[in-house]
């Protein structure tokens, strides 16, 4: 493989140092369209010194030796890093520099997670509210042993962790016409935002999630082939009418949850640093910023969380999750009967678990258990770092144009109230922007800026303990991909010259690429 990098990294060192102190010295009208919203009122952090910058924009420049691992990437989230267990546990556990009274801060949180909500009325007062139609009875059940989701399947259909979004088109709402390519949507008037699959007794769940799949061949360098599958969705069994004409669904698989909190405290200037909307270098890669409205601060602010990048904190998506997975209120998102729609009339008058001494079903003291939990599960160390086949496949993964938009490493914030978070090197692989996936992976249904063929570039630290922690486990945003090299073969668009570097490699190189990405 030729050891020359992409254009495109070159330019990061000056870039990285410099967009903070622009952000800093120029007032927010002279910014562009998504630096106009880089604050970040969920965090508190401490301004950088000249100095630090000049340090985190050496640290965090990308790779040029791949003769030996660099410095600290055998911890992914730096000082948070978890050793890496050989067992299912591998993402339960706590971030490893968290106090001893956050360490039973963590558990409590754990306790909430693995909560199963049952229906109301019900004598235990502290875990009714379930529903009335929900996808699953705790958060755990969605995010298998806190890793990724599976595809529905029989005879265990109740454990899948898969649902399908809808919407329909609909208005720009007003607090966000100033984003000139926000996308309008409306939720289905019979269904809502989400399609839930079980229900209360007495009441009609809403759909039945039926997949399959058509199976076709790939031809790789070497003699080689990959078989993919191409999903086909249904919603079948519909319980409350026919969808809404020009209904648009997306099937979605529940994401693991480390590093949640590293991610979070990563500065909006550095993730927009790698933005290249109109793809000024002309190198095919033109990320973008998903933009969406924070319902905790009234205010438009970067997304970050969510597979299209539709949720700008772990608390707000924790909220909704609860809401549409669960049918649990909180006060962020206060409706007893959760995703329930004016139309669901049954759904609507049904018991709930609000009451005069208990205004949601789950109280916000509560919510920052489960919120400082989601923000802790730890990342685990990379497994041989020094391997002479990882270090092969880590150029092979810069050299193909993958770290384009799976950017290695950043340094977090400093911030005073969140020490476990507070200025890290970390190496999520993700630059957590919108990019076009080609044809082959749209959903065709938008979110915020995201358009159809859009989605967020996955982290991927941890992925290759994916199928350690849930051995049903697949990959990509619905669990198409079997295998890392199927997940691949499906980049398109602005991926499509990256996955065709890796469709010609030589087998020798294909196979070094896996095993590095199965070191992460």
């Amino acid at each position: 493989m030729p050891s020359s990098t992409p254009p495109r990294w070159k330019r990061w060192k000056t870039e990285l140092t410099l967009a903070a102190a622009f952000a800093a010295a120029t007032p927010l009208a002279a910014l562009d369209l998504a630096s106009r919203y880089q604050a970040e009122p969920h965090l508190a952090p401490l301004p950088r010194t000249s100095a630090e910058r000049a340090r985190i924009a050496a640290v965090t420049a990308p790779a040029t030796d791949f003769a030996m691992p660099e410095r600290f990437e055998d911890l992914p989230a730096g000082a948070a890093t978890v050793r890496a267990r050989t067992d299912d546990e591998a993402f339960s556990q706590h971030s490893a520099n968290l106090s001893f009274e956050q360490e039973l801060e963590f558990k409590l949180g754990n306790g909430l997670f693995k909560k199963i909500w049952v229906f109301s009325p019900a004598s235990t007062k502290a875990s009714d509210g379930l529903g009335p139609l929900y996808n699953a009875r705790s958060c755990q059940r969605c995010h298998l042993k806190d890793g990724r989701g599976h595809v529905p399947g029989q005879p265990d259909y109740a454990s899948a962790s898969m649902f399908l979004r809808v919407s329909t088109p609909g208005p720009v709402p007003p607090e966000l016409q100033e984003i000139s390519d926000y996308i309008g949507t409306a939720p289905d008037p019979n269904y809502g935002t989400q399609l839930q699959d079980f229900s209360a007794p007495g009441i009609a769940p809403e759909y039945k999630l039926q997949v399959g799949y058509e199976e076709f061949e790939v031809a790789l360098s070497g003699g080689e082939t990959a078989t993919l599958r191409r999903p086909r969705y249904t919603a079948a069994n519909l319980g409350y009418g026919p969808l809404a004409e020009g209904a648009m669904l997306s099937p979605r698989m529940a994401p693991p949850m480390i590093g949640l909190g590293l991610l979070e405290a990563i500065p909006a200037a550095d993730i927009l640093a790698h933005a290249d909307e109109d793809d000024a270098d002309s190198d095919g890669i033109s990320g973008r910023a998903n933009l969406v409205w924070s319902q905790e601060f009234n205010r438009i602010m970067l997304g970050r969380f969510g597979l299209k990048a539709g949720a700008p904190t772990v608390h707000q998506q924790s909220a909704g999750a609860f809401s549409g997975d669960i049918g649990i209120s909180t006060p962020l998102l206060p409706a007893h009967s959760g995703e329930c729609t004016d139309l669901q009339t049954a759904c609507q008058s049904a018991p709930h678990g609000g009451g005069d001494s208990r205004e949601t079903e789950i109280d916000q003291p509560n919510m920052d258990l489960v919120t400082f939990y989601s923000r802790n599960l730890g990342v685990p160390a990379r497994r041989n770092t020094a391997g002479p086949q990882v270090l092969h496949g880590k150029q092979v993964f810069y050299d193909a144009g993958c770290a384009s938009c799976h950017v290695p490493k950043y340094v977090t914030h400093r911030l005073a109230d969140r020490p476990e978070q507070s200025f890290q090197l970390i190496w999520p692989y993700s630059d957590l922007l919108l990019h076009d996936m080609g044809e082959g992976l749209a959903d065709n249904r938008p979110e915020a800026r995201a358009t159809g063929r859009e989605w967020r570039t996955a982290p991927l630290w941890g992925i290759g303990l994916t199928q350690q922690v849930s051995p049903r486990a697949t990959f990509l945003h619905d669990g198409r991909a079997r295998s890392l090299l199927e997940a691949v073969l499906w980049h398109g668009g602005e991926a499509e010259a990256a996955k065709s570097r890796v469709a010609d490699l030589p087998p020798e190189d294909r196979a070094a690429l896996i095993t590095f990405l199965e070191s992460l």
